[in-house]
């Protein structure tokens, strides 16, 4: 029978389908790419360490009033200019005006208490001159004379402080300057000393600015700093007048200020860019490469080596100093000389094989070729229409 033999060869035919689907397909050849490279070499380094900075008055003063109270009135406003004497605020008085009140009744009274007593004194030592009473008696209205003019010193200086508490409900300008902030407005209730305006005082201007933790040492007391005015595109020259001896609690920065000439009259809150000659590195030959360069190897940095007699790449760990302008500074890793791969670095892998891309230069027109080009044969005398025809195919 025949259904034997069949079934033996579907058998055959289905193992072969099987076999065939279970093959793993045959490896494709990984192209080869086309990467742009840099010879590595050193050259110099361009920018320095640069800081954002503000220009502040030297001495900036927060006043506030010496004594408690309601604030009625308010002359001072942020940016205006100020001079000595000048009334900045004012508190409700009303309250120490009846405390001065107050202590004038008691002088009156102590003064009162004091003439009498003298009066008494004066009529019982002519009494003691006629031997009319006592030497004690004498000495007991002496002393109650005595305590009568303490009375009287004591309210008299009550008298003034009372005075001067009501005088200063009145915030004057002790200095001249700019009112840079006010920070009370009329109807606040402020305590004694609470600060009310601030004045940026005329004099000398600093240049604040902060530095990071690991940089401060490099600054000293005493040295050179240039400041670049964005505003006026000029270059002054400071000195640093002081460096924080801890650091912030928010930013965690240590504030340095630099001290400018008197005649540096800039603009108080004018931005300015802090150049340390500490950190001036200009000229110092390093090794600097484009950013597109590197690629993240793990928590480190690497960059593909070309070699060139495999025309291979290969995975260099690399460490990085800085970044100057928009190249990175390499400080371990590389020599001079070698070729590293600048651009393609996310679809490399170590031992590929790769091409240096070279640019495609474009086509340049023919200088002086004719405008037009007449692609029909002329007619030759004698010819014939055909053959004219097909003399122009042979041109084409």
């Amino acid at each position: 029978m025949l259904i034997k033999p069949i079934q033996t060869g579907v058998t055959l035919i289905v193992a072969t389908l099987f076999l065939v689907a279970c093959s793993r397909p045959a490896p494709t050849e990984e192209p080869i790419r086309a990467v742009r490279v840099v010879t590595v070499g050193l050259d110099n380094f361009q920018s320095g360490a640069e800081f954002a900075g503000e220009v502040r008055a030297r001495v900036e003063s927060r006043l506030g009033f010496r004594v408690a109270g309601k604030i009625v009135r308010r002359q001072a406003e942020p940016g205006q200019r100020v001079k000595v004497g000048q009334v900045l605020a004012q508190l409700d008085p009303q309250d120490y005006k009846l405390a001065a009140d107050a202590a004038r009744a008691q002088m009156v009274t102590a003064a009162t208490n004091r003439d009498l007593a003298a009066a008494d004194f004066k009529r019982f030592k002519e009494l003691r001159d006629q031997n009319f009473i006592s030497g004690a008696e004498l000495e007991r209205r002496e002393a109650t004379l005595k305590a009568a003019q303490a009375q009287l010193e004591q309210a008299q200086a009550q008298l003034a402080g009372q005075g001067n508490q009501a005088s200063y409900t009145t915030l004057v300008a002790d200095v001249s300057g700019v009112v840079t902030a006010v920070d009370a407005e009329p109807g606040q209730v402020v305590a004694a000393g609470t600060p009310v305006v601030r004045i940026a005082q005329d004099g000398p201007r600093d240049v604040v600015f902060a530095v990071p933790e690991d940089r401060v040492a490099l600054i000293k007391t005493g040295s050179a700093v240039d400041v670049r005015v964005w505003s006026a595109n000029t270059t002054l020259k400071g000195v640093v007048r002081e460096v924080a001896a801890s650091a912030d609690p928010v930013t965690r920065t240590f504030g340095v200020k630099v001290s400018l000439d008197a005649k540096d009259n800039l603009a108080l809150g004018s931005t300015v860019s802090v150049v340390p000659q500490a950190f001036d590195r200009s000229g110092v030959q390093v090794i600097k490469l484009p950013t597109s360069a590197f690629r993240q190897d793990g928590k480190s940095s690497a960059v593909w080596v070309l070699d060139t007699t495999s025309m291979t790449v290969r995975l260099q760990p690399v460490q990085i100093a800085t970044a100057d302008g928009n190249d990175v500074v390499v400080s371990a890793g590389l020599q001079p000389g070698i070729l590293v791969v600048s651009a393609g670095v996310h679809v490399l892998s170590p031992g590929q094989k790769v091409t240096i891309y070279k640019e495609k230069g474009a086509v340049a027109p023919v200088v002086g070729a004719p405008a037009a080009i007449n692609l029909v044969a002329p007619v030759q005398p004698g010819a014939s229409a055909p053959a004219a025809q097909a003399s122009a195919a042979a041109t084409r």
